[in-house]
Parts: C-alpha cells; sequence; structure tokens
C-alpha cells in the first residue's frame, strides 16, 4: 500500500487549458539571484560607461571616461604614424613616379582603393563604371585628359566647383533659347549619325550645318571634342547622359552643367595622389 502524505497540494494561478493546470510555482533561487545580478550590473554600466543620449550627438560620459571616438583616433594616429616615412616619400615623389615606383604604386594603390571607397563611390559606383550623369572611370574616354596628372587636377580642384578658383571649368550651353525647333531637331539627327545611330539622313545632312555654326568651336569639326574645354567625343558612342534621340535632345536644348566637388582640403594631399593612382590604374589611364 502506497503511504499517504500530508503535504499541501501546489497553489495554481487559476488557468487552465484542455485539463492541464497551470500551477503557481516559485522560481529557482538561482534564476533569481541571476535576475538581480543583471539588473544591478546594467546600472552600474550606465553609470560607468557612456550610455544615456542628451541633446544633440553626445551622451553621458560615464565615470571611466570611455570613448569609442577616441579609440578610434589613437588607431588611425597609430598606423599614420606608422606609414609617416612613406606617405612623405608618396608626397614628395613626381607624379609620374606613382606608377613606376613598385613601393609607391602598392601604398597608393591599397590606399586609393580605400579612399574611393568612402568617398567617390557615392557617385561613381562601387566598380568604378558611373552611371548616368557621373562617367565611367574604368574606360579610356577621358573628358579633360587621362594622364595621371590629368586626374590629379580633377580630383584636387573638381569640375564647375566654384568655390574653388582652379577648378576645371566649361558648360554645355542651353542651345533651346537660341536654336529654333526645327534646328535643334536637325542637329540632333546630326550627332547620332555621326556617333553612328540611326539618323535621318536628309535632317542629319540640314543639322550638320547647324553643328558647324554652334557646336564644332567646343565639339570640333569632326565632333571628337576638345579635352582642354572638357568637351566630349560624340563620335565613340559613350554617352553620359544617355544616346537617344530623347537623351540628346534634352542636353543639346537644356545644356549640362554637372558638378564635381573639389577634393583639395577635405583629403590629404596623400590621399589625392592615392585615389589618383587608383583610378588611372583602372583601366584606360593614359
Amino acid at each position: 500500500m502506497s503511504k499517504k502524505t500530508d503535504a499541501p497540494e501546489t497553489p495554481d494561478t487559476g488557468h487552465e487549458w484542455d485539463g492541464i493546470r497551470e500551477y503557481d510555482n516559485p522560481l529557482p533561487r538561482w534564476w533569481l539571484w541571476t535576475f538581480y545580478a543583471t539588473i544591478i550590473w546594467g546600472i552600474a554600466f550606465t553609470i560607468a560607461m557612456p550610455a544615456w543620449p542628451i541633446l544633440g550627438d553626445r551622451a553621458t560620459p560615464g565615470l571611466l571616461g570611455y570613448s569609442s571616438r577616441a579609440e578610434l583616433e589613437k588607431e588611425i594616429q597609430k598606423y599614420k604614424e606608422k606609414n609617416a616615412a612613406i606617405d612623405s616619400k608618396l608626397v614628395n615623389a613626381s607624379l609620374d613616379q606613382l606608377t613606376t615606383d613598385d613601393e609607391l604604386k602598392n601604398y597608393a594603390m591599397n590606399g586609393g582603393a580605400a579612399v574611393y571607397r568612402t568617398w567617390c563611390a557615392q557617385c561613381h559606383g562601387s566598380g568604378a563604371n558611373g552611371t548616368k550623369g557621373f562617367p565611367s572611370l574604368i574606360d579610356d574616354d577621358w573628358l579633360w585628359g587621362g594622364t595621371i596628372e590629368d586626374i590629379y587636377t580633377t580630383v584636387s580642384h573638381g569640375i564647375r566647383f566654384y568655390d574653388d578658383e582652379d577648378t576645371r571649368d566649361s558648360e554645355m550651353p542651353a542651345w533651346g533659347e537660341v536654336l529654333s525647333d526645327e534646328e535643334l531637331a536637325a542637329v540632333v539627327q546630326s550627332v547620332l549619325k555621326i556617333s553612328g545611330g540611326e539618323a535621318d539622313a536628309a535632317l542629319a545632312e540640314q543639322g550638320a550645318e547647324v553643328f558647324a555654326d554652334n557646336c564644332a568651336s567646343c565639339h570640333g569639326d569632326d565632333g571628337k571634342g576638345m579635352r582642354e574645354l572638357g568637351a566630349p567625343n560624340l563620335t565613340d558612342a559613350i554617352w553620359l547622359y544617355g544616346g537617344d534621340a530623347e537623351s540628346i535632345t534634352a542636353s543639346v536644348k537644356n545644356g549640362r552643367k554637372g558638378v564635381m566637388p573639389a577634393w583639395a582640403g577635405r583629403l590629404s594631399e596623400s590621399q589625392i595622389r592615392q585615389v589618383a593612382t587608383w583610378v588611372h590604374q583602372q583601366g584606360g589611364g593614359e
């Protein structure tokens, strides 16, 4: 026979589902102490370390005075000191040495890739292949020249960035304010023809005269462009804003005045030289 015990029945919560009752057993003591310890630890952490946001982008500093920004600055400074010698060598070298001296080239290519991903990829793309309105940096089509000196100047002073007095400057006028609709349509067909696209032969012939009178002074008699003016080659089927009739019409009618910022003063001289070397070596550098 089993012995009957007088132990009281465990109280329940009054909840029952499908005959299953929920008992009101106390939590294990080890679990409670662990829970209390995490609360104490959390309070201590917010007192000792930066934790609570306050006005602006700041937070309470914490009694220990720790700063992740300060730690980052220390790390950056450490590597700056390690690279100081080669940085100095790179800054004092002639630009052509950056592509012929193996040590400088290796350093510039690695550093330039990091500079590009941080500051340039937003416009020119992660692969440097550009997008509409932002030129590809991996082909051999250069608006202002593709030597490392040309690229260095463009990166340093920008394009139509008028806060820099040495910026590269040219404008594609809005010819819709000068030409009639008929002349506009004709010159667009002429540009399509010289670029190898499908064009209305009769209109293209009329447009050739309009081109010679109004466009050749910048783009050249043959339409191959002028680098000293930043005027693009119109015969190579490489288009910054699109090469269909509608896109060309928009460019001719409204003009184009794209802006590239000047990076001198925002990047160090070493960083500008690094990214200029990296761009030059991507393909098409002259």
